[in-house]
């Protein structure tokens, strides 16, 4: 079968697509991979022949534009913070899908996208379109060639999750109907093709879960299909020092890379560092110039490099410090690594996953949640990594968890159930 993949945003999301993209080619079926131009080099550094729609996003700019408020100013000094939850969005789940189905999804799926994804889907005719969970055009386009489609998901379902408590919102609601701001989105886009807004636009006729089963998901009549998310981290050239067993023990300190081509993350890599400054470790950070500022030195113990495949260094690390980026977490999970993460505050970064991977992690006793990223403090994160190294109970747990995710149906694993799928809903509306 013919299958098209979009992704959109940001190459860590694209490395997030990649295994199964990889699985089903093997498999002897035709794979294309469309995206945004920005990201054509890195479609192509994957193995795959880009297929170019839309514009140009110019991610950092735009993702500033559409933020609803700036972001607050970090407190100086100690600050004592509560724990967070994953948010269920009790209050006015309305207000936030109009947030972002009236900014941040038109931003990062412009109209072009759309326009030119049916184009590539009605002349190559695909029988399965793949579409990243940010990326709209893929149903719609999906929708207009008679091909089936399915959502892979890149973190916890932020979006099943609001979905579900606006439809509960607005059943019980008695005033004015309540709007629906991503129909309000679609539905002219669809009936250009003859087609109708549905609830499989939003949520695929089925989702690739790649999260563990103890990040909470929604209670919604989403159709998930688990797969283990192996980690693909990119091309890159393998030091000779990330496969030498550490002298001492290895720490991880990483803010990701998606976030140096956009918005950032807002604690001060000085604080990373002066939390590691003081210990026992041997630590990689990998920071680049940009993230690293005007600080002219490092600790002793700090070993800095602006990328490294996470792969090679992770069989010999002993914790790993993040922001909690779904690829960085897979990873970890893939190496049974134990995790400290302090999640960014950014707009709707909470919603795909960091929360809930924290929360899932500790509940596990395999790693810590050890302050918003916003509000962390040199001294909480040197607690939270005394904590973790000194207590051998989270490496045993961080090793069951792997185990785990060992039994977790693989990309390759999953080829037949994607061809069975496929026969069952191409051209069908749910």
């Amino acid at each position: 079968m013919r299958v098209l993949f979009l992704t959109c945003l940001n190459k860590s999301h694209l490395y997030a697509m990649t295994p199964l993209a990889w699985a089903l080619q093997i498999a002897g079926h035709s794979v294309r991979v469309a995206s945004q131009p920005d990201l054509a080099d890195d479609v192509a550094r994957t193995g795959f022949t880009p297929v170019p729609v839309g514009d140009a996003l110019n991610l950092n700019a735009k993702l500033g534009d559409a933020e609803p408020q700036p972001a607050a100013p970090r407190p100086r000094g100690p600050v004592q913070v509560a724990k967070p939850v994953q948010s269920t969005f009790p209050q006015d789940p309305h207000g936030h899908l109009s947030e972002i189905g009236r900014g941040f999804f038109p931003m990062i799926c412009p109209d072009r996208m759309f326009d030119d994804l049916v184009d590539v889907a009605t002349s190559w005719r695909p029988d399965l379109v793949i579409w990243n969970t940010l990326a709209f055009a893929g149903p719609v386009a999906a929708l207009a060639c008679g091909a089936a489609h399915a959502r892979l998901l890149f973190g916890a379902d932020g979006l099943a999750q609001i979905r579900t408590a606006f439809h509960r919102q607005r059943a019980a609601h008695t005033g004015e109907p309540l709007d629906d701001p991503l129909e309000e989105w679609l539905a002219p886009k669809l009936d250009r093709f003859g087609e109708k807004f549905g609830e499989d636009v939003v949520l695929g006729q089925w989702t690739m879960d790649p999260m563990p089963s103890w990040v909470p998901h929604p209670q919604s009549d989403v159709h998930y299909v688990p797969m283990r998310h192996v980690p693909y981290n990119g091309p890159g050239a393998v030091p000779e020092w990330a496969g030498r067993p550490a002298e001492r023990r290895r720490v991880v300190v990483t803010l990701g890379t998606s976030h140096r081509e956009s918005h950032g993350i807002e604690v001060p890599v000085s604080e990373l560092l002066d939390g590691v400054a003081d210990l026992d470790v041997e630590v990689i950070a990998t920071f680049d110039r940009q993230q690293m500022g005007r600080l002219t030195s490092v600790p002793d113990n700090v070993r800095v490099v602006d990328f490294v495949p996470l792969n090679t260094v992770l069989p010999t690390t002993s914790a790993i410090v993040h922001h909690g980026g779904t690829q960085t977490f897979a990873s970890a999970l893939e190496h049974g690594v134990p995790q400290l993460i302090a999640p960014s505050t950014y707009w709707t970064e909470r919603w795909w996953g960091p929360v809930a991977e924290a929360n899932g992690l500790e509940a596990r006793g395999a790693g810590l949640w050890v302050g918003d990223s916003d509000t962390l403090t040199a001294d909480s994160l040197r607690d939270g990594l005394v904590r973790v190294l000194d207590d051998p109970s989270y490496a045993v747990q961080a090793g069951a968890v792997r185990a785990e995710r060992l039994g977790t149906p693989t990309p390759n694993e999953l080829v037949h159930v994607l061809e069975k799928l496929t026969d069952q809903r191409r051209g069908v509306r749910l």
